[in-house]
């Protein structure tokens, strides 16, 4: 018997895939999609081949989501691939209804609700919430994993983060990386900006352009030190900068550390081969001039190599290159991994089938 879930935000570039995915689901019955967007369309001319044609589709208010809040009753979960500020105010009223979350925005991410106001700009709502929260990236460990298994709301990791997080959490919970500021360069496809129409996201603005934004204050920063910082046991400090590639999706990113003393450059892949030995969604390729997003994009997966040198000129060097699809390793597919975690499915069940585009 399938287990009903809902999915709030379907029209968005993460709606559509987690609508894909779960359409496929062999666990989980699609009972409800929302779009304040697509009101009144049917959820199958939309998303084609994508859709069931058995879903209902109701319209939700983009602020408060009232109506989809008691649409929703009677699923087990709800997928809430929903702005932030729309979040803050669905994900409490779901879980008084009874009904677990899997929130893919940045509206539970962060512990610190001073950091996620000086950052996101919005009042935390519930800072009870964000004690309450499971950080959703399961090849962090088994305790996450046994942590995400029992939570009523599992905040869905950004696609910046989890490039970064995947590629240095190993490395650091080693004790590889010297107690120095970390630096994080990425690239994202322009479907990570989200799907609303703006001049600065035109086909003439971006085509055969490549440049950095938001620099110095991209709210996925504090997102990448808290992940560091718990992996190393002690305050991690970064730098973080995201650039814009004129393609549809993935991440390409490049973070720079330096080697511990007294510690040798080959423990460095040894400690992301151990690791990951057993990941099925992650790939240790040989060298970073391996890594990139052909591979990876249109699947959960991430690849990721490590490179350490650069004597005399800049001595013991670390660099890690890894790449994600944004939309799925960095959205729903991670969500359907968190998704089956809370129900005691296999964590690859649905996730398996998807192949590079």
């Amino acid at each position: 018997m399938q287990l009903p879930v809902a999915i709030i935000g379907a029209s968005g570039y993460a709606g559509v895939e987690a609508t894909r995915l779960l359409a496929a689901h062999p666990a989980f019955e699609l009972k409800l999609a929302t779009s304040d967007r697509w009101e009144d369309d049917a959820l199958q001319s939309r998303l084609g081949p994508c859709g069931p044609a058995g879903a209902h589709h109701y319209a939700a208010h983009p602020e408060t989501g009232a109506d989809a809040v008691r649409a929703a009753q009677g699923c087990v979960a709800a997928l809430l691939c929903t702005p932030t500020e729309a979040s803050l105010a669905l994900a409490p009223a779901l879980l008084a209804a009874g009904v677990r979350v899997v929130d893919l925005s940045g509206a539970f991410r962060l512990r610190d609700a001073r950091s996620f106001e000086h950052f996101y700009r919005l009042e935390q709502s519930d800072p009870r919430l964000l004690t309450e929260a499971v950080y959703g990236m399961p090849e962090l460990g088994a305790q996450v994993r046994a942590e995400i298994s029992k939570a009523r709301l599992v905040a869905n990791p950004g696609c910046y983060p989890t490039a970064a997080a995947l590629a240095l959490a190993p490395l650091f919970e080693a004790g590889l990386l010297a107690d120095e500021p970390v630096i994080v360069d990425a690239a994202s496809g322009t479907s990570g900006a989200g799907r609303k129409a703006t001049e600065e996201m035109s086909f003439t603005e971006v085509a055969d352009e490549f440049r950095a934004y938001r620099v110095l204050r991209h709210q996925h920063t504090p997102e990448i030190a808290q992940a560091f910082s718990a992996a190393a046991g002690r305050e991690v400090r970064v730098t973080f900068t995201p650039h814009l590639l004129p393609v549809r999706r993935g991440i390409l990113s490049t973070a720079y550390a330096r080697l511990a003393p007294g510690r040798a450059a080959r423990e460095l892949k040894q400690a992301l081969l151990h690791k990951y030995a057993a990941e099925p969604f992650v790939q240790v390729l040989g060298a970073p001039d391996q890594v990139g997003l052909r591979g990876v994009v249109g699947t959960n997966r991430v690849q990721l190599a490590v490179e350490c040198g650069g004597a005399p000129h800049d001595p013991e060097r670390v660099i890690v290159i890894s790449s994600i699809d944004n939309l799925l390793k960095g959205a729903a597919g991670q969500a359907v991994q968190n998704l089956n975690l809370m129900f005691g499915r296999p964590e690859t069940e649905g996730l398996l089938g998807l192949h590079p585009l």
